[in-house]
This record gives structure tokens, sequence and C-alpha cells, in this order.
């Protein structure tokens, strides 16, 4: 297995990023973290150079639906670090409404971040990988990327699926230039994001088993991760057959 030591993680000041922030630091790892919310990177920042002083942390403002400013970021880290080993994609939103509701604002706003934001970190990632001919790229998609759910999960449901699809490509065009790219696909962990849903689901696990699982998955460099792999890994099996009246009830 690769060493990968200098690691970029976007969306990183809260939920899964801040999760695999302080998995990988623990890990020994350098880290380069960028997320809209700086106080709160700046806290988690502060915290992991004092409990581990022998890593470097560097950090960034990034709203990544600021396509220019993601490439100006991500090329200001792999100057600090001297090379990015491996980007997370992980920044995203879990807002959405039903269709033709009027809420098309909130619609879009979900597929800009969590699609087109995404594939703007994909890209500069991908280019900085290029010039080293080295880099592994981590797509944080969700398993609702398998199928299209109604309800407030229709626009979440679309990005994700959009999203894995362009890591597919992505895997093919740049396995040739030894570049690896995996598709992470997680369930329910908690975090900011699920702790807005009004029922508690079963299926969750806590925020800090689901980033060691997460840790573990991208460390394996697969091309493809359902975390944690139990039971996402046979639920994935069982809703790409599910009808669709069963799909309805996530609604």
């Amino acid at each position: 297995m690769v060493l990968r030591q200098n690691i970029l993680i976007t969306g990183a000041s809260s939920g899964l990023g801040e999760g695999m922030a302080r998995q990988f630091a623990a890990r020994g790892r350098n880290l380069a973290l960028c997320a809209r919310r700086t106080d709160r990177l700046d806290e988690l920042a502060a915290e992991l150079r004092a409990g581990y002083p022998g890593i470097t942390v560097a950090t960034r403002a990034l709203d990544v639906t600021d396509h220019a400013r993601v490439f100006e970021v991500f090329d200001e880290f792999r100057a600090e670090l001297g090379r990015l080993d491996r980007v997370i994609v992980n920044a995203g939103l879990g807002k959405g409404q039903p269709v033709g509701t009027g809420r098309f604002d909130v619609n879009r706003q979900t597929l800009e971040t969590n699609l087109v934001g995404a594939v703007a970190q994909i890209e500069a990632a991908a280019g900085i990988f290029r010039e080293q001919k080295d880099g592994h790229l981590a797509v944080i998609s969700s398993f609702m990327a398998l199928r299209g759910f109604p309800g407030n999960l229709t626009a979440y449901s679309a990005s994700k699926a959009g999203i894995s699809a362009f890591a597919d490509g992505a895997r093919l065009e740049l396995g040739r230039l030894g570049i690896t790219v995996t598709d992470v696909r997680p369930g329910y962990i908690d975090s900011e994001m699920t702790a807005r849903a009004t029922k508690r689901n079963p299926l969750m696990v806590s925020a800090e088993a689901g980033a060691q699982a997460l840790v573990k998955a991208i460390e394996a460099e697969p091309k493809r991760a359902y975390v944690p792999s139990w039971p996402w890994v046979p639920l994935s099996v069982a809703i790409r057959m599910a009808p669709s009246a069963l799909l309805r009830k996530f609604a």
C-alpha cells in the first residue's frame, strides 16, 4: 500500500471531513484542510497541531462553488506542502425539497455544490496529479447514488449519482497515468447533516466509527467502497432490485 503523506480534505470544518482529519492526524499525516467556516477550521487545526506536533496542518477558506478559488487553493496547498498525495473531495450539502414545490433554489444549490463544485475539485486535483504522475483521488459520494429517491432526497441523490459517474469516468481516464480514483459511498453516519433528520435511523453509526471506517476504506484505495461495509454492501444489492413502491417510503 502506498503511503499518502500529504492529504487535502475539503469540507473539513465539521462532520465527515473533521472526523477524517482527526483520524489521518493520528496516523501522522500532513493535512491541508479547507472549508467555508474558518473559525471552526482554525480551532480544529490548532487542536491537531497541539495533539500531533510532528505533522503540518495547513488551512484555507474555501467555498467550492467559487470554482476559480478551488484551483487557487489546491495550488497553494501543493506549494505549501511540497506535493499533494491524496485529495478527498468531501464538501457537500444535504439540502433538498420535493420537485415542483417552488424550491428550485434549494435543489439548484445542492446540485451546484455536490456535483459542479465536486467536479471543480476533481479537475483541480487531477491537474496536479497529472503533473506529479501520481496521486489518489477519493470522492465522497453516497449510498443514495444508487437510485433516484423521492421527496427531499431527489436533488441529493441525483447530485451523488452524477459525481459517482464522473468519478468512474475519471478513473478510466487517469488510471493509465498512475492516478488512483476511489468512489466512496457512505451510508448513514452521524453528522450535522444527518442530525437535521426528524427520525433517528437505526442504521446510523457514530461519527467516530464512521470516520474510522471511511479512513480505512480510503487507505485501501479500491475503485468503490460502501462505508461501513456492513450493512451497506448487501443493502446496495437490495436497493438496486427494490421496487419503486418501496423507494417511495423514503419520502
